[in-house]
């Protein structure tokens, strides 16, 4: 059932986001961007915009409720009486009101044996902070201060907004040269005055192609920011409890389900412990002896 469920889920958000973006470019005058007489690069790079930002976008706008819909994220009442879970939202919002955010953000827990945690919203001032119940069963007090320090930092810095620009234009960049280099291939040799359409099987192929190199740039990129959030994390809650929180993942990362959602993987705190260029997180031996080097 959950399975169907996180299905539904998918189909139904993709769906939503193929409607808004058909009904934009239909409002847009956007149509055809190949003709006889070769590329309007005009309408072709509206186009990628409209496709590859737009479904970022809406992604974006939707984050909180998938996470919550996909996960399983229970939001706390932060008039709970749960001795645990009081703690939880207050320290999410003591650092909170330390890193300047406009507003409190949501605060709950997900029912999952990984030890993990993610933040993620549209905005500083729609935010949600959620830990598994596996952090919360396995780490101390001043180790879940290291974890809320990093997440609250990730608010702090604007990086779901941030990431999703990135990914924005990477996706647009993908769709734009895709049609380009089919384009040209189609046509190498072609003397004649009429232009011949690519095959939109070159297309997709050129576009898994291209998206594979966008990803190593947007994971690159979400190494940068893991460093700068754990910086972070290390001014709020304090160096050595940022260091005992990587330190306590690390011993614990071969019990962590850290496949499992691979679309939330970039909002994580941890996201294994080998070097790949496809990572999102840097390995937790290099963070750790970043913090202890004082980076």
């Amino acid at each position: 059932m959950a399975l169907a469920k996180r299905v539904g889920i998918f189909l139904g958000v993709n769906l939503l986001i193929l409607l808004t973006l058909s009904v934009t470019l239909n409002f847009l005058g956007i149509g055809g961007y190949f003709s006889a007489r070769g590329i309007d690069y005009h309408a072709l790079m509206l186009f990628c915009l409209v496709w590859g930002m737009g479904g970022a976008f809406i992604s974006l706008g939707l984050s909180r409720v998938i996470a919550k819909w996909t996960m399983g994220v229970e939001v706390i009442d932060p008039a709970t009486t749960d001795p645990a879970l009081s703690e939880l939202v207050n320290i999410v919002h003591s650092l909170a009101s330390a890193a300047g955010l406009p507003k409190m953000p949501e605060v709950g827990y997900y029912p999952s044996p990984e030890i993990n945690a993610f933040a993620t919203g549209p905005t500083k001032s729609r935010a949600l902070v959620a830990v598994s119940a596996g952090l919360l069963q396995t780490m101390d007090r001043e180790q879940l201060e290291g974890v809320l320090g990093h997440e609250i930092t990730h608010i702090a810095n604007g990086d779901m907004v941030t990431m999703t620009l990135i990914q924005g234009v990477i996706n647009a960049l993908v769709m734009f040269l895709a049609r380009v280099i089919a384009f040209f291939l189609a046509n190498r040799g072609n003397d004649g005055e009429r232009s011949s359409a690519p095959s939109y099987i070159v297309i997709f192929l050129l576009e898994i192609f291209l998206s594979f190199l966008g990803m190593i740039a947007v994971a690159a990129f979400s190494r940068w920011r893991e460093y700068r959030a754990d910086a972070g994390g290390a001014r709020l809650a304090g160096r050595e409890k940022m260091i005992d929180a990587l330190e306590a993942l690390r011993r614990n990362v071969e019990e962590a389900d850290l496949t499992h959602k691979a679309s939330l993987s970039t909002l994580k705190i941890s996201g294994g412990r080998r070097f790949s260029l496809f990572a999102t997180h840097p390995p937790l031996e290099d963070r750790i002896a970043r913090l202890k080097a004082g980076a």
